[in-house]
């Protein structure tokens, strides 16, 4: 028997302690949970894509009364970018949560499923993506998905079969 250690990597850091370019990503994250739509949750995400090209695409939680059928933040905005942009890789995305009132002090941070499409973009386009969790108190920053899904199912895993 051996043993895997797994270490992950998140730089902590402040709004104002942020690069423009990342402060612009973020900024795009905070607008588009203006758009979400979450009566049942009332939990508004947005997420903000930066595409390879410089373009900025954005999307926002979209829930469903038939609860599974809703999509988050993440998914509408990677989607949403592979559509319009489908031979543009993206470099980072950014994410942040409104919720009673106000953004969210600690870091909004993707789901299982997110983290999954995540994994599959990096795959595509052969290039990791900077992902960017904003709260109020400190933003997190990994350079790549496996920081945050490591042992991920991807297009390795059906090799074998």
């Amino acid at each position: 028997m051996k043993t895997l250690n797994l270490t992950t990597k998140i730089n902590v850091y402040t709004f104002d302690e942020a690069s423009e370019s990342i402060k612009k990503l973020i900024e795009a994250a905070k607008s588009a949970t203006k758009t979400a739509y979450a009566p049942y949750s009332e939990f508004c995400v947005g997420a903000a894509v930066m595409l390879d090209n410089g373009k900025i695409i954005t999307g926002s939680n979209q829930e469903n009364a038939a609860y599974p059928s809703g999509l988050c933040a993440e998914r509408v905005a990677i989607f949403s970018a592979n559509a319009q942009y489908p031979n543009k890789g993206m470099d980072a995305i950014a994410i942040a949560a409104f919720n009673k009132g106000d953004f969210t002090n600690v870091p909004c941070c993707p789901c299982g499923s997110c983290r999954q499409v995540m994994a599959e973009v990096e795959s595509r386009y052969n290039k990791k993506v900077k992902i960017i969790m904003y709260g109020k108190s400190e933003i997190y920053e990994v350079d790549s998905i496996d920081a945050l899904l490591p042992l991920s199912f991807g297009k390795e895993s059906l090799s074998d079969i």
